[in-house]
């Protein structure tokens, strides 16, 4: 990366965050991490508060001026947004939770750059603005059309981003991702069937039946592309869908996870219905050879993900 560069990280404490952290540290950075714990954890940071590149502040920044008043001080050459609510069902219950912790957190951070002069910018936005559209392969210029309240929040901080990028002359980076896994997994169909099996080693409670097929992306992978992408200096708005190849179903991560954990004999209660919740997309399938025309490759494809996913936190 050449010489030290300041990273402002929001969501650091996450599961992404954590990882990403992790990675330009050992690069030599300096890394500003703000996050107000809502999803993120506190064990997440603790192996970087020794590191004196490494500066934590708990703030709540849906708020502009706590933001604000947090990195006056601090010259900042690129930030990574990735702080959200990235609980999907979670928001199916509360849309402030997707108003609040993914779109005024996008507002602040874009405010802030406006007002600091901050001109480079990466941000994670998500598969679900594309909507529900099972027969198709999405590209980058697919129709918008969420079916989510996250799939929402998302698809209105990228035109906020948009519209800042093109006011103040703005470099970003946007990747659609897909469903991300590996250690420090806070939430998500894995997480969730290893919690439910520890609890109750004779039956699982499968949400939908089981059939809906996604893919999943290791996040070391996901960390390779972030910093080959954001940091190689492109110009203007740029947006990429981002994933490994194929992809797998919840029956087979079942499975996976029953094998990992040494469970035979497991009997799985399926709630019906082709999925696991209102707003959840049971299946879709991502273009990516945009991001392969600039040389990235998963090296897992998605099974290979999850097991790797298992191997790391089991």
């Amino acid at each position: 990366m050449g010489k030290m560069k300041t990273f402002l990280i929001t969501g650091g404490a996450g599961f992404i965050g954590a990882n990403l952290i992790d990675r330009v540290l050992k690069e030599n950075n300096r890394v500003i991490c703000i996050d107000n714990f809502l999803l993120g954890k506190q064990e997440n940071i603790i192996p970087f508060l020794t590191d004196v590149n490494f500066h934590f502040i708990e703030k709540d920044i849906t708020i502009i001026e706590n933001l604000f008043d947090s990195i006056k001080d601090y010259e900042i050459d690129y930030v990574f947004h990735l702080a959200a609510n990235s609980d999907i069902q979670l928001s199916g219950q509360d849309p402030l939770a997707d108003y609040k912790s993914t779109f005024l957190t996008t507002l602040s951070v874009l405010e802030c750059m406006r007002r600091k002069g901050i001109k480079k910018m990466f941000f994670s936005s998500s598969g679900a603005v594309y909507g529900e559209k099972p027969n198709s392969t999405l590209t980058e210029n697919s129709n918008l059309a969420p079916i989510s309240y996250y799939g929402g929040s998302k698809m209105a901080s990228e035109a906020f981003i948009s519209s800042y990028a093109h006011m103040n002359d703005l470099d970003v980076t946007i990747f659609r991702f897909p469903n991300v896994i590996g250690p420090h997994l806070t939430h998500g169909v894995i997480f969730d069937f290893i919690k439910k099996l520890k609890q109750n080693p004779k039956s699982l409670e499968v949400l939908g039946d089981g059939t809906q097929n996604k893919s999943y992306i290791f996040v070391q992978d996901l960390i390779e592309a972030i910093l080959m992408i954001a940091l190689s200096g492109d110009k203007g708005v740029n947006i990429y869908n981002i994933g490994g190849d194929g992809s797998t179903t919840v029956r087979e991560i079942a499975d996976m996870v029953c094998a990992k954990l040494g469970l035979k004999d497991v009997s799985y209660i399926y709630s019906g219905g082709d999925r696991g919740w209102k707003g959840d997309i049971p299946t879709f399938q991502f273009d990516v050879s945009k991001i392969h025309q600039r040389g990235w490759y998963a090296k897992h494809n998605s099974t290979e993900a999850v097991q790797a996913t298992l191997d790391a936190i089991l």
